[in-house]
């Protein structure tokens, strides 16, 4: 028996947080009746979401994405050109841990592991994530010591946590952030006058890009993935 929220992530529906907002909007059912926070469930049980019958998942399935420009993380957008859903084109409901602007590209893990999107998107947790970033004006020893300080974003008004930089070329720098704001490379440089002009995200967690192309994907398996759910506190 476990809880409703959980069932809910295990089942590859939503995280668990989304899953409370389900249950308070009388959006889900069990046995025929309204779900209520903190019930107990297991697979014998009929879990309805949205009308929808919920079982297990037999298979997690974990993902190291490369997502293109252009593409835009969300599930559903009628304004969107390209959702990273239609993008990845898989035969299996997969959800991403961790979004990436339009116009930034690079790597996003897809999973249908609900309670692993949880561990991972956990703020408290700090967990790396790792960029590649190109600015429009050369980069001084000031600008990286500053950034790598923590830096006081109006717009959220809320101040990053320290980082880690290293120089990488001219225009181009190294960043590891554990913490994931709304477009928050771009927000930082942009209160030192530098404007982003290429962003890719290069690792999260252990999980590297490892060779992909644009648009390509492959499936997290063997030691790193059970590094994976190691680090997040997960048996896999």
């Amino acid at each position: 028996m476990v809880r409703i929220n959980k069932y809910l992530a295990e089942c590859g529906v939503c995280s668990r947080r989304e899953a409370d907002k389900y249950i308070e909007q009388g959006k889900v059912r069990v046995n025929q009746k309204t779900a209520v926070s903190g019930m107990q469930v297991s697979e014998q049980d009929v879990v309805e979401v949205v009308g929808k019958l919920v079982k297990p998942k037999q298979q997690k399935i974990v993902l190291a994405y490369y997502k293109p420009i252009g593409v835009t993380c969300t599930e559903k957008d009628a304004h969107a050109d390209k959702t990273i859903i239609q993008a990845l084109n898989f035969p299996v409901r997969l959800t991403y841990a961790g979004r990436l602007d339009k116009d930034s590209e690079g790597l996003i893990i897809m999973t249908n592991d609900g309670e692993l999107i949880q561990r991972m998107m956990r703020g408290a947790n700090r967990h790396e994530k790792e960029y590649t970033v190109k600015v429009n004006r050369e980069i001084t020893d000031e600008f990286l010591e500053k950034m790598s300080q923590g830096v006081y974003l109006k717009e959220l008004e809320q101040t990053t946590r320290p980082c880690k930089l290293e120089r990488k070329g001219k225009y181009t720098f190294r960043i590891i952030l554990t913490q994931g704001l709304n477009r928050q490379i771009r927000r930082m440089c942009q209160e030192f006058g530098f404007k982003v002009t290429s962003l890719k995200r290069d690792r999260v967690m252990n999980i590297e890009l490892a060779g992909l192309k644009s648009g390509e994907y492959r499936e997290v398996q063997g030691e790193e993935l059970s590094r994976l759910y190691q680090l997040c506190g997960m048996k896999q």
